[in-house]
């Protein structure tokens, strides 16, 4: 029973938290970091391929699930797949704040208080197991 109720959680996608202001809050009372990630989910080949090939890794999700609350800002060119206004909102917001450049994909990890503590630019050039860890044990860092 154990084995099966952890594979369920191994193949639930992450979650991602769409308040950024709600997710500082959550970083905050469970002592972790938050990894903000910039991305075009219908015209982006590197943000598609990200997704698919990092952020829905097990090995990823697994320490993901442990260590990080996830934003995604996602700026989707297709009307269908376009947010809330709200949302549209916030994701304007958070691009002003730390993707000026308008990267994409650009992924960030900052602490609670919205401080950047280290940025991604494009996909990264290790393997998404090599990257979990590489996130893995900047988290262990700073706890």
């Amino acid at each position: 029973m154990k084995f099966i109720a952890l594979l369920l959680v191994a193949l639930l996608p992450t979650h991602w938290e769409p308040d950024f202001e709600h997710a500082k809050k959550l970083a905050k009372e469970k002592n972790e970091l938050i990894l903000l990630n910039f991305s075009g989910s219908d015209w982006c080949v590197p943000c598609i391929v990200m997704h698919r090939d990092y952020f829905n890794n097990t090995v990823f999700t697994t320490m993901a699930d442990d260590n990080l609350i996830m934003v995604n800002a996602d700026f989707p060119r297709k009307k269908k797949n376009i947010g809330s206004p709200d949302q549209v909102k916030r994701n304007e917001a958070l691009a002003e704040r730390y993707n000026k450049e308008g990267l994409f994909p650009f992924t960030l990890l900052l602490n609670a208080d919205g401080k950047v503590i280290k940025t991604w630019k494009g996909k990264p050039d290790v393997s998404a197991e090599q990257w979990a860890q590489e996130v893995k044990n900047i988290c262990d860092a700073q706890k």
